[in-house]
């Protein structure tokens, strides 16, 4: 009778299962330096944004649309209540990087309170704006304007 003996390279299966876990290991940390990136990348703007700005208002807010894909914004307001810069990064990548609406400079704050700044099509984008402008709101002090509701401003 002829036994099975193991083989020097070990079994198929197990090397496999190495492997796998390997590149796990690799993706996972790939993710980490990613992360690290790019919460340097966020803390570097606002850095920016605060020495560039020392009056008015700055705002961050944040969705997490379908599929895993975000929006995260920054909205700096004058003593005004103008807007001088309106920032947003977007995407699915840890490679993603803030770029500056222009559009959106010199509009008032309650001209980006109507829900639809975006266009009708761009819940998250709007979602993250509304939480910019709450932000902003607690930070002069302010309530949401008059008939417009705590649940509808976070809405916006």
């Amino acid at each position: 009778m002829r036994r099975n003996r193991p083989r020097a390279g070990g079994d198929l299966g197990v090397q496999l299962w190495q492997i796998a876990l390997i590149v796990l290991v690799v993706a996972w940390g790939l993710q980490a330096l990613g992360t690290f990136a790019q919460m340097r990348h966020y803390r570097d703007m606002m850095g920016t944004i605060q020495r560039q700005w020392s009056d008015g208002y700055l705002g961050a807010g944040n969705a997490r649309g379908a599929f895993g894909k975000g929006v995260i914004l920054l909205l700096v307001i004058g003593p005004d209540l103008r807007v001088r810069r309106l920032m947003l990064m977007e995407g699915r990548s840890v490679l993603a990087t803030f770029k500056a609406l222009a559009e959106f400079e010199g509009r008032t704050l309650d001209e980006l309170r109507s829900g639809t700044a975006f266009g009708h099509n761009q819940k998250g984008h709007e979602a993250a704006l509304a939480q910019a402008i709450a932000q902003i709101d607690n930070a002069k002090g302010a309530a949401p304007p008059a008939g417009v509701t705590a649940p509808q401003a976070a809405a916006m």
